[in-house]
């Protein structure tokens, strides 16, 4: 037998507590401030202004991570001093050019006087113009409209910035709008634990390695290939950054060779500074021989060893969540990016290819993606999402339905004979808009094959069902946009004759799935049949006649009318 609460939830706030000050989190130690030289070393100050002035940028928008806001201000400060300095120079020099001809004087009565003195005017207005035209301003964008990882251009175009200055660690996916100046961070790491973990981990020095890290740590890998070359490394390649999420090595440069031919990575070992993003481990884990990471949580700990990179229980995670919706009805499309070139075209293509499959699709933009949200679609049946190469890859624990990438819907809209899982896995949508065509015109092929003629009378009442691997049963309903959609009305075939018209009225009399505006609506369905509550005035019973319209014949009863005293019920009754 349960016990009874006898006080409050943790979530809950007591009510001698509800008016006092709330702690903050993670308070900053002022002993801990860094001075403003470390400062513009880690945030790239000097780089920075130069790449606003001499692209002239008027109003910069600076996009920090929630983890370096407290950083924003001092930033801020520092920018602006640089762009005021800058901009002081230059007015200064147009102040000296009035103070010496600022005053002209139209001397002498001649025409020709008269048009020199007011060229010069002109031309010292035009010049004092181009001086002021640029006075840069500063923005700070403090909360992101979707993933840190990506541009704000959403935010960004709110104060109509002609650049955003990204802080912090980057997808680097390619933008749709706006120019970007990254700064990275450069966080300090020991290069001397790094050489020792490396030698004990490849104490071969023939083995062919790839040198990577996090973009944070990046400007560390070569120095690192400089000491390990002098410890008699001979097969080693040191990566650098490049804005391509669908290189062999996302957002890295590869060894030559392996330009040449892709498939001669898998000959290759990667050694990886930081912890990778999960979405780039399932990536390299069918590309690569072999991954090491080495961690740098653990700084000052000179044991610090590389651990082996194992994907294989998330590959086969997300393999099982494909297969368990293969026989989804109703497909939800998040789109979880607006900065990210071309996430538009992939929009149409997994549209098209659920419209293809048979299935229905409904699109959503809910911004930064939670299970909350997506909740409270019952509706829907699975996710794939839209956005940035790291981004796509949802962990579905905590949501209502499975979240998958538009690779992995390719493979879920497969029949059971055609799905192949090669261990292959990619979360760049920009590699499936470049794969050639093949496989969708083979699918359309079969498509246009399978049509039913009209005057074929052997046609099948409904298409047979899928077997759903998960619950062992049989799903009769998982590719409803394939069902054939009844006549608009009878008056339509009362002058049809012949076997079309037949089909045409068992069609219409069957009517399994709701139709709204003479189309199917799976959505429609759910709501008519699985929903508990409909929403206010769910207590009567509406009804839809053959064209998907409400009915009109609920009858409408007369209500009280009167004064208070004594109301009127109809005709005549008082109460």
């Amino acid at each position: 037998m349960g016990s009874e609460m006898e006080a409050a939830p943790v979530l809950s706030t007591p009510d001698d507590r509800i008016l006092e000050e709330a702690q903050p989190i993670a308070p900053v130690d002022p002993t801990k401030r860094i001075s403003d030289d470390e400062l513009s070393i880690t945030y790239d100050i000097e780089r920075t202004l130069k790449e606003i002035r001499q692209a002239r940028y008027k109003r910069i928008a600076l996009q920090f991570p929630d983890d370096m806001l407290p950083d924003a201000p001092r930033v801020f400060q520092l920018l602006s001093r640089g762009l005021n300095s800058e901009e002081a120079v230059a007015n200064g020099t147009t102040s000296a050019g009035q103070t010496n001809g600022g005053a002209t004087e139209v001397e002498g009565t001649g025409t020709g006087d008269i048009t020199h003195g007011v060229s010069q005017l002109a031309v010292e207005g035009q010049g004092q113009e181009q001086a002021e035209k640029w006075s840069p301003r500063l923005y700070i964008l403090a909360d992101t409209s979707y993933g840190t990882c990506c541009v704000d251009e959403v935010a960004a175009e709110h104060v109509d910035a002609d650049v955003v200055v990204h802080y912090g660690r980057s997808c680097l996916s390619p933008t749709a709008r706006l120019p970007v100046i990254y700064v990275f961070t450069c966080k300090p790491l020991s290069i001397d634990p790094v050489v020792q973990a490396f030698k004990e981990t490849y104490p071969d020095t023939t083995t062919r390695l790839i040198l990577a890290a996090d973009v944070t740590y990046t400007h560390h890998i070569p120095a690192l290939y400089e000491r390990l070359l002098k410890e008699g490394y001979s097969n080693l390649f040191a990566t650098d950054i490049v804005h391509e999420p669908s290189s062999a090595i996302p957002n890295r440069t590869v060894p030559d060779s392996v330009r040449e031919a892709p498939e001669t990575l898998s000959e290759w070992q990667l050694f990886h500074v930081s912890d990778p993003p999960t979405a780039l481990l399932m990536t390299l884990a069918s590309r690569v021989a072999a991954i090491h990471i080495y961690p740098t949580d653990t700084q000052g700990n000179e044991n610090v060893k590389p651990l082996p990179a194992s994907t294989s229980a998330a590959l086969r995670r997300r393999y099982a969540i494909t297969t368990r919706l293969t026989t989804v009805p109703i497909w939800g499309i998040l789109i979880n990016t607006l900065s990210v070139k071309n996430y538009l075209h992939i929009v149409n293509h997994v549209k098209e290819q659920i419209a293809a499959a048979g299935k229905k699709s409904y699109m959503f933009v809910v911004g930064k993606l939670n299970a909350a949200k997506v909740a409270n679609f019952s509706e829907i049946g699975g996710w794939v999402v839209i956005g940035c190469w790291e981004s796509s890859l949802v962990d579905s624990k905590d949501f209502w339905k499975p979240v998958i990438t538009p690779f992995e819907l390719e493979l879920a809209l497969k029949d059971d004979a055609e799905r192949v899982w090669t261990g292959a896995w990619q979360s760049d949508f920009q590699a499936i808009l470049d794969k050639p065509q093949e496989e969708s015109t083979e699918g359309e092929e079969a498509a246009d094959g399978a049509t039913v003629d009209d005057d074929d009378m052997s046609e099948p009442e409904s298409a047979p069902p899928e077997f759903d691997l998960r619950t062992g049963r049989y799903v009769s309903h998982s590719r409803p946009m394939r069902e054939p959609a009844p006549r608009a009305s009878a008056a339509q075939i009362n002058g049809s004759t012949g076997p079309s018209a037949a089909r045409a009225l068992a069609r219409r009399a069957k009517g399994d799935l709701a139709m709204i505006g003479g189309a199917v609506s799976p959505g429609a369905e759910f709501l008519r049949s699985q929903r508990t509550w409909q929403g206010l005035g769910s207590d009567f019973d509406i009804r839809y006649d053959e064209e998907g319209e409400e009915d009109d014949s609920t009858l409408v009863k007369e209500g009280r009318s009167g004064i208070a005293r004594g109301y009127t019920v109809g005709e005549g009754e008082k109460h």
